[in-house]
Parts: C-alpha cells; sequence; structure tokens
C-alpha cells in the first residue's frame, strides 16, 4: 500500500489553478492519463521497481479491495483532497492489472477504455437512443434487460435451461453485500415489498422464529434463523436506499469510538476497563456517549 501510494504522489501533477468545474473532462485528462500509464510501464520494464516487477494479478487482490475501501472512507470524511488522492490510488490499480494482462499479450488498458465506454453507450438509450425511460427504477429495469441481451450474444446463455435474474453476482463478495446484491436485482424486476411496514413485520416474525430456535437448542437451526433475520435487515437498508455495509461501517466505528472513551473514563478513575464492575459499565457507556455527543456539538 504505501508503495503504490509513494509512487503515486512521485508523479507530477498539474496546476490546481487549471481544474475547471464542467461536465466535460478537462482538456488535459487524457495527457496525464498517458503520462501515468507510461510511468506504469516503466515500473514494471526491465530495470524498473523490483516490488512493482513481482507483483501478479493474485498479489496485488488485496490492495485492490483495501484502496476502495479507502475510498469509501475518505468520502465519508467529506476531505476532498483525501478523495481525490485515494481515487488516484484506487485508478493506479486498474492501470496496474491492466499493464500486467498487456505483458502477457491479454489485454491491454485501451481495451479496458473502449470496453467500458461501448457499454455505457449501449445500457443508456435512453441519453444516447430512442429509447424513453421516465424514472430510475426504469433505467435499472432497462439495464437488466440489457445486460441479459448481451450475455445471449456472447453466447453464455446457451444452457438447457435459462439464465437467472441474479447472475452475475460476484461469489466472493462479502455476505453482506451479497445479500444486498440478490435482494437489490430481485426488486429490480419487482420481487419487493410494496411498503417498509412489510419488511418489519418480517423483522418480527423471524425475530420470533429465532427465540424459538433458541429454545430448540439446535446449532444449525439457530444460524439458519439468524441468517434469515440478518437478511430481512438487509432488505431493509436496501428498502431505506441505504448500504448496509457502509451502515454497518458507520456502527462499527461508532461503538469503537464509545468504547475507547469509556477506556479512557476508567483510566482517568484511577482503573481500568476490565475490572470496573458490569453494572457500572452501563454508566460507563451513558458517561461515554454524552462526552462524545458535546465534543461532537462544539466541533
Amino acid at each position: 500500500m504505501t508503495r503504490q501510494k509513494n509512487t503515486k504522489r512521485a508523479l507530477e501533477r498539474p496546476n490546481k489553478k487549471t481544474h475547471k468545474k464542467s461536465s466535460s473532462p478537462p482538456a488535459n485528462s487524457g495527457v496525464w492519463f498517458e503520462k501515468l500509464v507510461a510511468v506504469m510501464a516503466r515500473l514494471r520494464a526491465p530495470g524498473g521497481c523490483p516490488w512493482d516487477r513481482e507483483q501478479t494479478h493474485a498479489s496485488l487482490r488485496t490492495y485492490l479491495i483495501e484502496e476502495a475501501y479507502e475510498v469509501l472512507e475518505a468520502l465519508e470524511a467529506q476531505d476532498d483532497a483525501k478523495f481525490s488522492e485515494e481515487l488516484g490510488d484506487l485508478l493506479l490499480q486498474v492501470l496496474f492489472h491492466s499493464q500486467i494482462a498487456s505483458e502477457e499479450s491479454r489485454f491491454t488498458i485501451v481495451d479496458v477504455i473502449r470496453e467500458i465506454y461501448e457499454k455505457m453507450i449501449r445500457r443508456h438509450p435512453h441519453v444516447f437512443g430512442r429509447r424513453h425511460a421516465k424514472d430510475s427504477a426504469e433505467v435499472l429495469r432497462n439495464w437488466e434487460m440489457i445486460k441479459a441481451e448481451e450475455r445471449q450474444k456472447k453466447g453464455t446463455s446457451a444452457k438447457a435451461e435459462p439464465e437467472s435474474i441474479l447472475h452475475g453476482i460476484p461469489r466472493g463478495l462479502p455476505a453482506l453485500l451479497q445479500g444486498f446484491q440478490l435482494t437489490r436485482k430481485a426488486a429490480r424486476v419487482g420481487f419487493d415489498w410494496h411498503h417498509i411496514d412489510g419488511i418489519f413485520d418480517k423483522l418480527q416474525e423471524e425475530t420470533e422464529e429465532l427465540r424459538g430456535a433458541l429454545k430448540g437448542g439446535k446449532s444449525a437451526e439457530i444460524e439458519g434463523e439468524l441468517g434469515d433475520l440478518l437478511f430481512v435487515a438487509v432488505n431493509l437498508a436496501r428498502f431505506l436506499k441505504v448500504d448496509p455495509e457502509l451502515a454497518l461501517t458507520r456502527a462499527n466505528s461508532k461503538f469503537t469510538h464509545r468504547f475507547q472513551e469509556m477506556e479512557r473514563i476508567a483510566r482517568n478513575n484511577g482503573t481500568t476497563f476490565d475490572t470496573v464492575p458490569r453494572p457500572e459499565m452501563e454508566t460507563l457507556w451513558d458517561e461515554a456517549k454524552r462526552n462524545l455527543l458535546s465534543k461532537s456539538k462544539a466541533d
């Protein structure tokens, strides 16, 4: 991670005064992109950087995921400078993989760009063609239909049975994101609750079923019912147009800050948190919440 960040920071950067708000890309964007492509090729060439030359698609997998999460963290922090930097690191990953593929005569960064360019044109006929879309829901339905047509033309649907609407969701996704994608695809074709009250009713139903499983004491049944409860919670997030992964990340961060504040309070009281009696921990939790809320208002 640090190695790649230093590589990107070492590149020349255009004068910030040239940045203008526009719906079109800056006139020099192509020039700077070519500079970055050239740097990536140089790093991988004989006599280039030993670390960069050793990397493979497999070795870079962790960095790709990590960079994506760092982009989200910068976005959440509303720090434009950091956001811009992290997007650059993520772009570098795309270039890195494309350069490796190019060296193996498989595809190049030009193929990557052309493919996504043509895909955006194809999948937005309401913008670049004659099809109309009255709202975003119709746009998404059209998108799924066009994707299915594309797969059919490529011959990927030449099977005994028609391809599922749920096709294309990566199996390697974290379970929370996978559930989110599954329910979103199903909802795009109309398989969804009409009103949020239905989801709350389902949450209550799954909660009661989990309570029943707990009485039975069978671990497999308990795991299944807990999974059902979490799946409904993911549906609730989607219905509310909230990314469950980001929501849980924020909850994790909130818990971390409050817990660490409790530890700080305990130290100030001349003890350690792990020695505080359980009833007093609740008191510390409430105090930590008040402290952090006051600090937030002061900021």
